[in-house]
This record gives C-alpha cells, structure tokens and sequence, in this order.
C-alpha cells in the first residue's frame, strides 16, 4: 500500500515502532510521523523526491529532534525543587509556600532586571529566540541582521544571564 511513493506499511510499522520506542509514547510517535508525513508532502510538491521512505525517516527524525528541543524548553511541575522535599502523599495536594512564591518573585524580578539592561537589539533577539522560540535564522530575516549579529546578541544575553544566575545562587 502506497501513498505518494511511500510504502505505508514501512511507515506504520517500522518507522512507528521505531519512533515510539525513541518517545517512550506511542501517541507522540503518531504526532511525530503525521508532522512528518506533512512535511513531506510539501517538500515533494516543491521537487521530486528520489528516495521516499529515507527522506521521511530523516524528517521524521528532525520533527522529533524539533519536538524535544521545543519540550526541552519546560519544566514541569514535579521536577522543581520545591517538591523535591514534599513526600508522594502531599503531591497531590502540593501548594507551594509564601516564603517559596516570595523566592521566585524576587528571582523573576531579577531576571527581569538582567533583561531590562540589555541593549535593545539584544533583547529583542534574546525574547525572540528563548521565549517566543524562533531559529537563529528566522531571527535574522525577521530583524535584518546577519545570522552571525543574532548569534552575538544571543551569546551576550546568555552571559548576562548566567553572571546574574551566579550573584543569586550562593
């Protein structure tokens, strides 16, 4: 069974599988392969691709690559170090302290502050790159800079930040 030269069964089993064993989940392993079946699509409208089922498995392997990064990102919840002391029966009920909202109140300021004093083309692809998660790329289109400038401004802001990180953290 084949759809635009691809041998869906390949896809679903091989690929699937594959795909599902590297997410640990087999419902992102579907995410991953129909974003990847997409993507395909549109790169086989734009030029004829030679060998199908490699260029997919490689796709495939770049949206999940794209997915960690973007999941990478975040935190959850569980991990933070304020329920690392909590025992497995307060979890559920888990509601963090004054004194521990007061701690990442005054960290957010400071970071803020860190961020406020960055010169402004700095800031903007800071925001641009860690909150709003563009490429570098993309960045440089969108602002009209060399690649090389967005990765200047980002390594500066990045080095700011972390001198700040070691002032707050003894």
């Amino acid at each position: 069974m084949n759809w635009n030269r691809i041998d869906l069964r390949w896809a679903y089993t091989d690929l699937l599988l594959s795909l599902g064993r590297r997410t640990g989940c087999m419902h992102l392993a579907y995410d991953v392969l129909h974003d990847a079946f997409i993507r395909y699509l549109v790169a086989d409208r734009q030029t004829r691709i030679e060998q199908p089922n490699a260029y997919l498995r490689r796709v495939a392997q770049t949206v999940l690559i794209d997915h960690f990064r973007q999941s990478g990102r975040f935190c959850s919840l569980e991990s933070s170090e304020g329920l690392a002391a909590v025992n497995e029966a307060q979890q559920e009920h888990f509601a963090p302290s004054a004194e521990h909202l007061a701690d990442m109140q005054q960290r957010l300021d400071a970071l803020q502050r860190v961020i406020n004093c960055l010169p402004p083309r700095c800031r903007e692809v800071f925001w641009l790159a860690r909150i709003e998660g563009h490429r570098q790329p993309e960045i440089a289109r969108l602002l009209g800079i060399s690649l090389s400038a967005v990765e200047r401004h980002l390594i500066r802001a990045l080095l700011d930040l972390r001198a700040a990180r070691e002032q707050l953290v003894p």
